[in-house]
């Protein structure tokens, strides 16, 4: 699996020489209007994902909801408000795992409809909720399927859907809405925390029923992903999608040139019958991507930005600060403004570069973070040192912006980016899961941890963000600019991730180029395996 064949390095030599190219077309491809449009729709998924997640930063300080929910004193123990922030990345953690299945059955538009407007549900139980904290924590939960299944979803769709000039801008502009949803919940919070009655958490949280209903409904709206439906026999309709969604006639040179690797692929991809799960794991060169991929979705969460979005309120009252709401809204819009700035990233600047810049810069502000925390802060009364608190409020908003351009929207693209159609979906499923247990763990266990350890539990995240640096730069190809196909064949062919900004695949000669579902070294015995369903 992580050796190179004899074959393989053959065929990269034969890159180095200059062999026999075959050329791709020039491409007419446009940035049109419906591309941007299906981008923008599909990614309310993430403005659902940061709306949920922000807003319960909030909550624990309303008089109201800590009233009813709280312990006698209005006050939350670490086990209460771990498990009412936990339960939401654990509902997170079933919708992922199960949405590579509904994606493959259901199709990628109405898996995504389906999973919108199931949170409803979830929503019904939370507003609902009178004295029970228990039941606004179960209703987290439900939601929390909708939200971990849309985030699988809709990062696949938009991967199969976009046009390649403009595919990475796209898949991040759902890390963009993730925090367009969480600066707009600061705000929401801001503008009820003062309200005696319940309506100071039950407006927040009844305005989530607008984004379900927006996208479950705006997404029937959009084309189906045109690679799902060339591998379901609409081959008409996929040459349309993808005809309309780059701006160019039906028979343009560019969409003929993707047909026929969609083709190519779903051939190969088609040998076998249905993936099974195990697959992505004995699959040519799976291990090694599957792998990547939770590490890559793991490292998002430690990279620690959801330690500040899920309890900044806490920490920055902490601190001394007057206003914590404010605080908090002054960390969202830093998270927002540098999100587009990461648009642009994704577009000008290499996968690699950015993430190890990205994760070298957290690092540093952890650094500082901790130590100024657990040495310049007085711990009795921090208002008797507000330099170190406005030190530690400047750095935490480093970090977020660091984390806003870089490994908060490169990562959703890079994975979805990884796999070929056959693996995509539980692939996909099992590295969005990894996410979301992080998340988890990060969100139910912090309070635990920062009550014994305080200001340096920030250098958890600074040995992980350090330990990243070196991940991306050993083991992930750059994939900028690059078809879903070309990922594929780089992955095959075994390329040197350190050099593979440089790698040309169409030096590859055509008839020596690796199977997706067999590679160069599988036996044909292989192509007759049972053909079974995937478990994801």
């Amino acid at each position: 699996m992580f050796g190179q064949s004899k074959h393989q390095a053959e065929q990269a030599e034969n890159v180095n020489n200059g062999a026999v190219a075959r050329e791709k077309p020039g491409s007419n491809e446009k940035i049109t209007a419906i591309a941007c449009f299906m981008g923008l729709v599909a990614s309310i998924g993430g403005f659902m994902f940061g709306y949920v997640s922000g807003q319960i930063s909030g909550y624990f300080n309303m008089a109201d909801y800590a009233r009813r929910f709280g312990d006698a004193d209005g006050s939350f123990s670490a086990a209460k408000q771990g498990s009412i922030v936990g339960l939401l990345s654990v509902g997170c953690l079933i919708g992922a795992l199960i949405a590579g299945k509904l994606a493959d059955s259901l199709g990628r538009r109405m898996a995504i409809s389906a999973f919108a407007l199931w949170a409803i549900v979830g929503n019904i139980i939370e507003v609902s909720s009178e004295y029970a904290w228990y039941q606004f924590a179960i209703g987290r939960l439900v939601t929390g399927v909708s939200i971990g299944a849309l985030s699988v979803v809709v990062p696949m769709y938009q991967s199969e859907s976009s046009p390649t000039i403009i595919r990475g801008v796209l898949i991040s502009t759902y890390q963009l809405f993730i925090t367009l949803g969480i600066w707009t919940s600061y705000l929401v919070d801001w503008g009820t925390h003062h309200m005696d009655s319940s309506a100071s958490w039950r407006i927040p949280n009844g305005l989530g029923f607008l984004w379900s209903l927006i996208l479950g409904l705006g997404i029937l709206f959009l084309p189906e992903s045109p690679r799902y439906a060339y591998a379901q026999g609409r081959t008409e309709e996929s040459r349309r999608t993808i005809a309309r969604l780059a701006g160019v006639d039906e028979n343009d040179p560019v969409v003929n040139s993707q047909i026929n690797e969609i083709q190519n692929k779903v051939k190969e991809e088609s040998v076998q019958g249905k993936a099974r799960l195990v697959e992505v794991f004995t699959g040519p060169r799976m291990l090694y991507r599957t792998l990547l991929g939770i590490v890559l979705q793991a490292g998002q969460q430690l990279t620690g930005a959801n330690f500040f979005f899920y309890y900044g309120t806490t920490i920055f009252e902490a601190t001394g600060l007057g206003d914590s709401y404010v605080t908090q809204i002054i960390l969202g819009s830093v998270n927002v403004l540098f999100t587009f700035v990461g648009l642009y990233v994704v577009a000008k600047v290499g996968r690699r570069k950015a993430l190890m810049t990205g994760a070298g810069w957290i690092f540093i502000c952890f650094i500082i973070y901790t130590f100024v925390g657990t040495f310049a802060l007085d711990p009795e009364d921090p208002r008797k040192t507000p330099g170190p608190g406005a030190a530690l409020i400047v750095f935490s908003a480093l970090a977020i912006a660091a984390f806003a351009t870089t490994w908060g929207p490169i990562v959703w693209a890079a994975v979805a980016e990884m796999y070929p159609t056959r693996y995509r979906a539980p692939a996909m499923a099992l590295a969005t899961a990894s996410n979301w247990l992080w998340n988890f763990l990060i969100s139910f266990f912090t309070r635990f941890i920062t009550d014994k350890i305080h200001y340096w539990y920030g250098l958890v995240f600074a040995g992980s963000t350090l330990a990243l640096v070196f991940i991306v730069f050993f083991f992930m190809i750059e994939t900028k600019d690059r078809s879903l196909e070309e990922i594929d064949t780089m992955y095959l062919l075994h390329v040197n991730p350190i050099h593979s900004a440089n790698w040309d695949g169409s030096k590859i000669p055509s008839d020596s180029l690796p199977s997706s579902v067999h590679g160069n070294d599988i036996a044909q015995e292989h192509a007759e395996a049972p053909k079974e369903t995937a478990a994801v």
